[in-house]
């Protein structure tokens, strides 16, 4: 049982780190802290344990979350009149400014967004900096969402494994 809930605690701390860094999947992996702290009340013996209720409705907000990730920047980067290329250059910007957390995360992902459409686009600066707005705003929402549920998971981990 204490194994389980270690491992759960981890999941819970990579979950959170995965919300913000790229290509780690933060939201699935809270979602698999929460399994192992479901498996660990089955293994122990607790007055208020977590539920297979419980577990599939963070299972569909998990499901709900990693697909809005794809989808909010995508939208965001279009309403600004944008192409994928800011998008991608948010993405290439981020990994690059984590080299100076946190200001490099930020500048990096907002620099990233206006090179990239800059570079594909012949709309000119203005326009390249509205898309790269676009898609740093959409890249933001959705590393907040992320934030937000894996946090929410992280504190139901604790809850039901501590209190």
């Amino acid at each position: 049982m204490v194994v389980l809930i270690v491992f759960a605690i981890l999941f819970a701390i990579a979950g959170i780190i995965g919300s913000i860094v790229p290509g780690i999947p933060g939201p699935p992996l809270s979602w698999i802290g929460m399994l192992l702290v479901y498996f660990a009340d089955k293994v122990g013996d607790r007055p208020d344990p977590m539920t297979v209720a419980t577990l599939l409705i963070w299972l569909a907000v998990t499901v709900i979350v990693t697909i809005l990730d794809y989808v909010i920047p995508i939208n965001t980067t279009k309403l600004t009149g944008g192409h994928k290329a800011a998008s991608t250059g948010a993405v290439i910007g981020l990994v690059v400014g984590m080299l100076v957390p946190p200001v490099g995360i930020i500048l990096g992902s907002l620099l990233g967004a206006f090179l990239g459409e800059l570079m594909v686009s012949n709309k000119g600066v203005w326009q390249a900096f509205k898309a790269g707005a676009g898609a740093f705003l959409g890249f933001l929402m959705g590393t907040g969402l992320k934030l937000v549920v894996s946090g929410i998971m992280a504190w139901l981990i604790v809850k039901y494994a501590f209190l």
